[in-house]
């Protein structure tokens, strides 16, 4: 059996393989064993960084890089990425976790996304009518107040004055006003790429899961809680907009909550953000087969990850998927179910993850040989 033309769309091993590095090895395999085959090779983003360097490999575009603000208010350059009308921009250019913790700097009460709402700013004041948001990596915690009032949305205390809230301020805002920003977006989209289902507040909301990483210790976390517990009350009572339980919500320091409430972006899986922008359906025309993979596999694959979500859009088109994986952990029974025809371990020395860093591209390119030795056979 030949396959005349094959899809390549794989999320990265984390630590050990990328996706543009597996899709590269994939387009080599097949070249060697089946030459007749066309294979497009398509790197996955996750919202974090790296997603705009995806999209350009993916589909082209231009990169944007403009002057703007870091997470400490400091001036950075920050590059979005422009295909069409739409701009694709990852928070972590302006406001990621790597760029406070290089400088020493890990305090989410105090850092903000106001850089990431000028990227978003120029984006619509230069024509872009379809904003990708990936709040991948964040280093703040300011419910996405920052990006709000860049992008025009007014703060008031209760004593009317304006400010800039971040996390430690959450709690002081008394009044919102959202005109500004509905005025500069009207006429444009905003989703948000968002794989995480955490609520805004709670055991399992933006502080308490996410704040250590970022700096917050226990009476941190206690605070910054209250605070978007704070604002969601108030997004409630002056906008109508409950986020206080949206799954999402708690993404990125509340960032998810917030691009909801005061920029009426929708929260989207990551890789249905993905195979939208590169038309995958398009792409699956003629297609023999989907190959695809990541780290581990599991139980918890259902929920956003890259296989699955391609998975479900291939069974729609009667086109098998195989998935080619780290580690195959329990639970995968439901995976096939959506979609995935089978699933391959490149580990097959079952060697733990340490031992394997060094020899994981080998690793991808043996299984997949193999795999394609013997459908020839076949």
């Amino acid at each position: 059996m030949e396959f005349r033309k094959v899809l390549v769309i794989t999320d990265s091993f984390k630590g050990t393989l990328g996706s543009a590095e597996a899709a590269r090895i994939a387009a080599g395999c097949f070249a060697e064993q089946m030459p007749g085959c066309r294979v497009t090779g398509l790197p996955v983003a996750d919202g974090g960084e790296g997603t705009v360097d995806c999209f350009l490999e993916a589909v082209g575009g231009q990169r944007v890089t403009v002057p703007v603000t870091g997470p400490w208010d400091e001036p950075v350059e920050a590059a979005y990425a422009r295909i069409g009308d739409t701009a694709v921009v990852e928070m972590a250019a302006a406001a990621g976790l790597p760029m406070t913790a290089a400088s020493g700097r890990l305090d989410p009460s105090r850092t903000t996304t106001w850089g990431v709402g000028l990227q978003l700013r120029h984006a619509v004041e230069h024509g872009a009518k379809r904003l990708i948001l990936g709040l991948g990596g964040s280093s703040t915690n300011d419910g996405g107040c920052g990006c709000a009032a860049a992008m025009g949305v007014r703060f008031f205390n209760d004593r009317g004055e304006e400010f800039r809230p971040v996390g430690r301020t959450l709690r002081d805002i008394a009044r919102v006003d959202v005109s500004a920003a509905r005025a500069l977006l009207e006429g444009v989209t905003v989703e948000v790429m968002c794989d995480i289902d955490n609520p805004l507040c709670g055991p399992r909301g933006a502080a308490a899961v996410f704040g250590p990483q970022k700096g917050a210790d226990r009476e941190m976390i206690a605070e910054l809680d209250r605070g978007l517990s704070h604002m969601a009350d108030v997004v409630r009572a002056q906008l109508g907009v409950d986020v206080l339980e949206l799954p999402g919500s708690g993404a990125a320091g509340g960032f998810g909550a917030g691009a909801v409430a005061y920029l009426g972006a929708v929260l989207r899986p990551g890789v249905e953000v993905v195979l939208d922008l590169v038309g995958f359906d398009r792409l699956l025309e003629d297609c023999d087969l989907v190959l695809t993979g990541e780290g581990r596999i599991d139980g918890q694959s259902l929920g956003g990850k890259v296989p699955v979500g391609v998975a479900r859009r291939a069974r729609g088109r009667g086109v098998p998927v195989v998935a080619l994986v780290g580690a195959v952990g329990d639970g995968i029974e439901a995976v096939y179910r959506e979609g995935i025809t089978a699933v391959f371990n490149t580990n097959r020395a079952g060697l733990p993850f340490e031992k394997l860093r060094p020899r994981a591209a080998d690793d991808y390119r043996a299984a997949l040989t193999d795999l394609l030795r013997f459908a020839k056979a076949l």
